[in-house]
């Protein structure tokens, strides 16, 4: 099965990232990660991705913004995050 690509935007001192890593590691997907603690390039690259988010994590499927970890653990619990992850 060919996974969704993932991409995640996190801070080491962050809990809420790596409770999506976390989530993300358990259902077997792969995910790109970028530190952002350090990298103001990367900051600023996903503060314009997500549209003006500025908290970690961000969290995007196939380029789709899904949002930070609250966002991903409700499509979790709603059924349609594996859709997504297997797309």
């Amino acid at each position: 099965m060919v996974m969704a690509k993932v991409e995640i935007y996190t801070k080491d001192t962050c809990g809420f990232c790596t409770m999506a890593k976390r989530v993300l590691s358990r259902k077997g997907a792969a995910f790109e990660e970028y530190p952002v603690a350090a990298d103001s390039a990367k900051f600023d690259e996903m503060v314009k991705r997500s549209e003006g988010g500025r908290t970690v994590p961000q969290i995007f499927i196939d380029g789709v913004h899904v949002g930070g970890f609250d966002d991903m653990n409700a499509l979790d619990r709603a059924g349609n995050l594996d859709a997504m992850l297997a797309a």
